[in-house]
């Protein structure tokens, strides 16, 4: 860690060794780590990390050693089973271990089965959340996940299940007639099927949507489309992932709110982009 970031004073919690901290790194830029994972960071003798940790965040924990646990689709991949006893094997090994896992440990990130293996073997856990992409990686593409004017609910779900395909115990109907805003992790090497499938149960084909490509880091790229254009468009595109797609009129705002935008120099393309016809401090 360098001597640059120091925690403000604050019982700050122990790290102890046998102990296993399950801590959430946020979508990629570091500055979105809570003070807990900078505490963490700090401490651990090990560090089990996932595909999406930023190798920035790794360098804050020079004194531990740095395990690599990621798991990509289509790539090699280290077994879960693995990766959980592995844990555990380092714990009992007397190790301050810090499981570091892109987003929140608990969104679609297997958190909750690799806490249960420590409890089931008896290892001291403690859960550190973490901001998911799915919030905050749309945060940073200028979307928000709920806007008065749009959305009272958001759907979260996962674009493949633990055979790489889509979900089978998903209901799409159901989630295109009650989904207001739809935001999909790791949707987009099913994503043809996911939007025919949205669009078969009633979805607007002209329906806004986003693909947020790397979002939060340097890489980021976001590409503003519609439900029956999206999946050419993002072939077309040659966006590759990690990707979080957003389905739903909230994704107009960023025609106004895309701050990074505005930063470099843009202008709003909307002043107001979902027509409310009065400013927006007029409830």
């Amino acid at each position: 860690m360098t001597d640059s970031l120091t925690l403000p004073a604050h019982d700050w919690p122990t790290l102890e060794p046998g102990w296993v901290w399950l801590c959430g790194a946020g979508p990629g830029d570091p500055g979105l780590l809570t003070l807990h994972a900078v505490n963490a960071l700090r401490q651990a003798d090990v560090v089990i990390y996932d595909a999406l940790v930023q190798e920035a965040i790794l360098d804050w924990a020079p004194q531990a050693e740095h395990i690599y646990a990621g798991k990509r689709g289509g790539k090699p991949s280290a077994k879960q089973r693995d990766i959980s006893l592995r844990l555990v094997d380092l714990a009992r090994a007397g190790k301050r271990v810090l499981r570091l896992k892109g987003g929140d440990p608990f969104v679609f990130g297997r958190g909750g089965e690799e806490a249960q293996t420590l409890i089931q073997h008896g290892v001291n856990c403690r859960i550190i959340p973490g901001i998911s992409a799915g919030i905050g990686g749309l945060a940073y593409a200028g979307i928000p996940v709920t806007h008065r004017d749009v959305n009272q609910s958001v759907t979260f779900v996962t674009g493949h299940d633990q055979t790489g395909d889509t979900p089978s115990s998903l209901n799409w109907k159901a989630i295109a007639e009650g989904a207001q805003v739809l935001v999909i992790y790791m949707g987009m090497k099913h994503v043809e099927r996911i939007a025919g499938e949205l669009l078969a149960a009633g979805r607007p084909a002209d329906e806004p949507c986003a693909v947020v490509c790397s979002a939060t880091t340097e890489d980021q790229q976001v590409l503003e489309t519609t439900l029956g254009t999206m999946a050419a468009d993002i072939k077309a595109s040659g966006l590759k992932p990690p990707a979080i797609l957003c389905v739903g009129r909230s994704v107009l705002m960023r025609q106004v709110l895309d701050w990074q935008g505005l930063i470099a120099g843009e202008t709003p393309r909307n002043l107001d982009p979902l027509g409310r016809g009065r400013p927006a401090e007029q409830a």
